[in-house]
C-alpha cells in the first residue's frame, strides 16, 4: 500500500508538472504607427493577467502574460524587428512553464501605457516620446566678487578650526570644549566689516563696454522650443445629398469601430456548391480588415466575434452600444437561386422602399434571430426613432463604391447591385452609423472559388477598408494615419 501511494504521489507530481496551468494562448502581436503613437495588440484567447516591469541599459519594457502559453505563427519563440522610432524588436518567450514574456526593446527613452480589451481579449501598449523633464527656474545672476566696485579689505588667515555645533562623539562622551582664538583687535575689527557687507544686497553690476565683452557668470537662459506643426481642424464636408447631419455639425470624428462578422457556431450561413461556408469566410475576411483599420486609420477595433462562435443577433449591436462604438460594419455572403448572379451590395437600416429582394435577404439573415411576433412593435419604433439614418446610408454609399470597384475587376459578370434598404435585426437598435456588406455570392461557383484564396481575402478587405477610411476621412477633424511601407 505503501508502495502504491508513492507511486500516486509521484505521477501527481509529474501531471502538474506537465500541466503548469497554461489555459491561456499568445496567438499574435501586431504593432503599428498611429501619428505620434505606436501601439502594440498582443491577442490573447482568454481573459488574463499580467504584470510589467521597466529595465534600463538597453531600455526595454516587458509584460508576462500569466497562465499563458506562446504560440505565435505555430512557433514557442518569436523575435520581430521593426523598423519604428518608439520600438525596435519585440521579443516572445516563455521563461517559466505557464508565463508568456513579451519584451519591447525600446529606442531610448520612450513612455509606455498599457490597457487590456476584450473581443477578441489583448493587452494594447502604447508607446510615445517621453514627456521631457521640466527647465529649472532662472536664478538671479551672482556678480562676481572680482567686478564688484567695492572689495572688503584683505584679512589674514587664521589657522584655526572652526568651532564644533555637533559632536559626532555618543551623546555619553563629553565633547570637546570649543577653542577661543586669539584674534588681533585690528583684524577682529575688519573681519566685523566682511560680516556687515555680506547682509547687504550685491549692487549692481556696471554695463561691460561694447569694446571689452566680458563673460557673465549668469547661467545660460535656454533656447525656446521650436513649436512643432500645428494641426488645423478640417470641418466635415456635407453628404453625398448635400445634406450635413448633426453628426457632421457637431464635428464628431471616428474612434472606435465595431467589425461583425456574421453568423458563427450552429448558425452557418449560407454555403457555397464546393463547401465553403458564409461563416468561416466572413470571420477570416472581418479579422483581416480589423487588422488594416488599427494599423491604418489608428481606430480600435472590436470584433462580435473572433472565432467560430454563435452570437444573437441583438447581442452584437447591443455589444456596438456598451463598447460606445462609432461605427458599425456586419459583414455576410449573399446566396441566389441563380448560380450565374455575381457581385456585392451594402445595407442599411429601413423599412420603407425595401425592394422585394432586399426583404428577401433580410429574411435569410434574420433566420436566427430570437425575437417573438409580440415584440414586433418594439422593433418598428426603434427603427422608427433611428436617427442616424443619413450617416449609415453615406457610410453604405462609400462602403458599395469601394467594394463594386474591386468587385468589376475581379468577378466576372459582376454588377453593382447598389444600395439598398432592409430590416435588418443584426442594425436594429444601434446608437452609431451601421450597415450590412455582402461582399459576394456563395452560390456562384466561380465567385466562390476567388472567395476560397487567402490573397483574394486579403484585397476583398482592402476594398472594405477603402469604404470605411473614405467615411472616416469626410468627418470633421479626421486624420488618417498614413500607411508604413
Amino acid at each position: 500500500m505503501k508502495l502504491l501511494a508513492a507511486l500516486a504521489a509521484s505521477v501527481s507530481i509529474l501531471a502538474a508538472q506537465g500541466n503548469p496551468g497554461a489555459t491561456r494562448t499568445v496567438t499574435a502581436v501586431r504593432c503599428w504607427a498611429a501619428g505620434e503613437v505606436t501601439r502594440v495588440a498582443i491577442e490573447v484567447t482568454g481573459d488574463f493577467e499580467i504584470r510589467s516591469d521597466r529595465l534600463h541599459n538597453p531600455e526595454r519594457v516587458y509584460y508576462d502574460i500569466l497562465q499563458a502559453r506562446p504560440m505565435i505563427e505555430s512557433r514557442r519563440i518569436y523575435s520581430r524587428t521593426l523598423d519604428d522610432k518608439f520600438v525596435r524588436r519585440i521579443r516572445v518567450a516563455e521563461p517559466q512553464p505557464g508565463i508568456t514574456r513579451v519584451v519591447l526593446d525600446l529606442n531610448g527613452e520612450v513612455e509606455s501605457t498599457s490597457s487590456m480589451l476584450t473581443n477578441p481579449h489583448r493587452l494594447i501598449v502604447e508607446l510615445r516620446a517621453a514627456t521631457p523633464a521640466p527647465a529649472p527656474a532662472p536664478t538671479e545672476p551672482t556678480p562676481s566678487v572680482t567686478s564688484a566696485p567695492a572689495q572688503p579689505p584683505t584679512v589674514p588667515v587664521i589657522r584655526q578650526d572652526p568651532p564644533k555645533v555637533e559632536s559626532p562623539l555618543p551623546a555619553k562622551a563629553a565633547p570637546n570644549p570649543p577653542v577661543k582664538a586669539e584674534v588681533p583687535e585690528n583684524v577682529a575689527a575688519e573681519l566685523s566689516k566682511v560680516q556687515v557687507a555680506k547682509v547687504d544686497p550685491p549692487a549692481p553690476l556696471p554695463a561691460p563696454a561694447a569694446s571689452a565683452p566680458v563673460e557673465s557668470s549668469a547661467p545660460r537662459q535656454p533656447a525656446p522650443a521650436i513649436a512643432g506643426p500645428e494641426e488645423v481642424g478640417k470641418a466635415a464636408r456635407h453628404t453625398s445629398a448635400g445634406e450635413s447631419s448633426l453628426v457632421r455639425t457637431l464635428g464628431l470624428k471616428l474612434s472606435r469601430v465595431v467589425i461583425d462578422a456574421g453568423h458563427g457556431g450552429h448558425d452557418q450561413g449560407t454555403e457555397g456548391p464546393h463547401g465553403l461556408l458564409e461563416k468561416d469566410l466572413v470571420l477570416d475576411v472581418a479579422l483581416r480588415l480589423g487588422k488594416l483599420v488599427e494599423s491604418r486609420l489608428g481606430a480600435e477595433v472590436i470584433y462580435t466575434r473572433s472565432d467560430d462562435t454563435f452570437v444573437p443577433l441583438e447581442g452584437r449591436t447591443a455589444l456596438a452600444n456598451e463598447k460606445k462604438a462609432d461605427l458599425f460594419l456586419s459583414i455576410h455572403a449573399n446566396s441566389s437561386s441563380l448560380h450565374n448572379i455575381a457581385g456585392v451590395e451594402t445595407y442599411y437600416l429601413n423599412i420603407k422602399g425595401s425592394s422585394k429582394d432586399a426583404l428577401d435577404v433580410a429574411a435569410r439573415e434574420n433566420a436566427s434571430s430570437q425575437k417573438s411576433i409580440f415584440e414586433l412593435q418594439d422593433l418598428i419604433q426603434k427603427i422608427a426613432k433611428y436617427d442616424k439614418a443619413e450617416e449609415s446610408r453615406e457610410f453604405a454609399g462609400r462602403m458599395q463604391a469601394a467594394m463594386y470597384a474591386f468587385s468589376s475587376r475581379s468577378v466576372p459578370g459582376a454588377r453593382n447591385r447598389g444600395v439598398r434598404t432592409a430590416p435588418f435585426v443584426v442594425l436594429i437598435g444601434a446608437n452609431m452609423p451601421s450597415v450590412l456588406a455582402e461582399i459576394g455570392f456563395l452560390s456562384n461557383p466561380r465567385e466562390e472559388a476567388l472567395l476560397k484564396k487567402p490573397d483574394y481575402r486579403e484585397k476583398l478587405a482592402e476594398a472594405l477598408y477603402r469604404g470605411v477610411s473614405r467615411y472616416a476621412d469626410s468627418l470633421s477633424h479626421f486624420q488618417v494615419a498614413q500607411a508604413k511601407p
